[in-house]
C-alpha cells in the first residue's frame, strides 16, 4: 500500500513563487501530496501537515518546525541551508538537505564570480556609465585598469563551487591559494595548477582577488569583519557570490570609502534584498549585482531536479543525500 506523504513547497516569489513551485511539485512522484506558498505562514494548515518541506530560499524558523509535528525533511533548494533553524531541526530529529553535493550552481556562480572580477579589474562600469555622459575617460580610468594574468587569487572554501572557480582562474594564468577547514586532496591542488592550502589571514595579505565560497554558518558569520578586511593590500578587490553575511557590509563601505580596498564584486546582500539605507550600495568602486549567480534558465532546472531527485527518494525509502543536520 502506497502511503502518500504531505510536501510543503516554499518559494519566495523572488525566485520564481507559485509558478515555480508548481513546476516542482509535477516532478514528485504520485505519493507526494504537494501545497505550493510563497511563505511557510501562509497556509497554516499545510504547515501543520507537512512530513517534507522543500525550500528555494524562503525561511524555516524554530516556529515553523515547531508547528509541523510530523515533519522529517527540510530540503533546501540551494548549497546554502543558512535560512533554515538547523538547532530547532537537530533538536526535534528532522533532517535537513541541501543540493551541495550536485554541482548544479557551480558553472554559474563560477562564472559570475569572474564576470565581477572582470568588471572590476577592467572598470567597465565607471567607463560605460562616462561614455553614455559623453564623457570619453580612458585619461582618467587607465591608471586604475589591471589584469587577472599574474595576480593571486585567494578561494575561500574550496568545495564544488571553489574548485570550479579555481579552474577558471588557471586558464587566467592566476596563481590560487585557498582556505577552509582542511587541505583537499593533492591531486586536486596539482589539477588546480598548484594551489596551496594557506590560513585565511596569510590569504588576505597576500590575495590581490578575494573570493568567498564558504556557507554561512555561526562561524562563518561576518568572517571578513573590520579587522580581516584591514589585512588585504590596498589594491585588492573582495568578491561575494556566497552569502551576504560573511561580510560585515558597514566595515566592507568603510574600507572602499576611505580607499584601503580596491574594490568589491557583490552579488549576495543582509538582508535580501537589500535596504535603500545599506551603505555598500552607495560606496565608491563596487560592481552589484541581484544574486543571479545561481539563477540561470539552465541552473534553476538542475538545481529544482537535485531537490526533487532528493525527496523523491526519501518518499520511496532510499537514503537521504546532502544531509547537513
Amino acid at each position: 500500500m502506497t502511503v502518500v506523504k504531505n510536501v510543503l513547497a516554499i518559494v519566495s516569489p523572488h525566485v520564481g513563487g507559485r509558478a515555480a513551485g508548481g513546476a516542482l511539485a509535477g516532478l514528485l512522484p504520485a505519493s507526494a501530496h504537494v501545497t505550493v506558498v510563497e511563505s511557510a505562514d501562509e497556509d497554516p494548515a499545510a504547515l501543520r501537515a507537512a512530513h517534507v518541506i522543500v525550500t528555494g530560499l524562503a525561511p524555516v524558523t524554530a516556529e515553523h518546525i515547531a508547528a509541523a509535528p510530523d515533519l522529517e525533511v527540510v530540503q533546501c533548494a540551494s548549497h546554502g541551508f543558512d535560512y533554515v533553524d538547523l538547532e530547532a531541526a537537530r533538536a526535534r530529529g528532522v533532517h535537513v538537505c541541501s543540493i551541495g553535493s550536485s554541482g548544479a550552481e557551480k558553472q554559474n556562480v563560477a562564472e559570475q564570480t569572474f564576470a565581477l572580477m572582470l568588471a572590476l579589474a577592467k572598470q567597465l562600469i565607471p567607463a560605460h556609465t562616462a561614455l553614455t555622459e559623453a564623457d570619453w575617460a580612458l585619461p582618467r580610468l587607465q591608471q586604475s585598469i589591471t589584469e587577472l594574468s599574474g595576480k593571486t587569487l585567494g578561494i575561500v572554501g574550496l568545495g564544488h563551487i571553489g574548485e570550479e572557480v579555481a579552474r577558471r582562474a588557471v586558464v587566467f594564468d592566476m596563481t590560487v591559494v585557498y582556505a577552509g577547514p582542511r587541505p583537499v586532496a593533492a591531486e586536486t591542488e596539482a589539477r588546480l595548477g598548484g594551489a596551496r592550502h594557506v590560513e585565511l589571514d596569510e590569504l588576505l595579505r597576500t590575495s590581490d582577488y578575494v573570493s568567498l565560497h564558504a556557507p554561512l554558518t555561526q562561524d562563518t558569520r561576518h568572517l571578513l569583519n573590520a579587522e580581516r578586511l584591514a589585512l588585504l593590500k590596498p589594491t585588492a578587490f573582495v568578491i561575494n557570490t556566497s552569502r551576504g553575511a560573511l561580510i560585515d557590509q558597514d566595515a566592507l563601505a568603510d574600507a572602499l570609502t576611505a580607499g584601503t580596498l580596491a574594490g568589491a564584486g557583490i552579488d549576495v546582500f543582509d538582508p535580501e534584498p537589500p535596504t535603500a539605507a545599506l551603505r555598500l550600495l552607495k560606496a565608491p568602486n563596487v560592481v552589484l549585482s541581484p544574486h543571479v549567480a545561481g539563477v540561470t534558465r539552465e541552473t534553476l532546472v538542475r538545481i529544482a531536479l537535485a531537490a526533487i531527485q532528493n525527496v523523491a527518494g526519501h518518499l520511496e525509502g532510499k537514503p537521504l543525500g546532502d544531509v547537513v543536520s
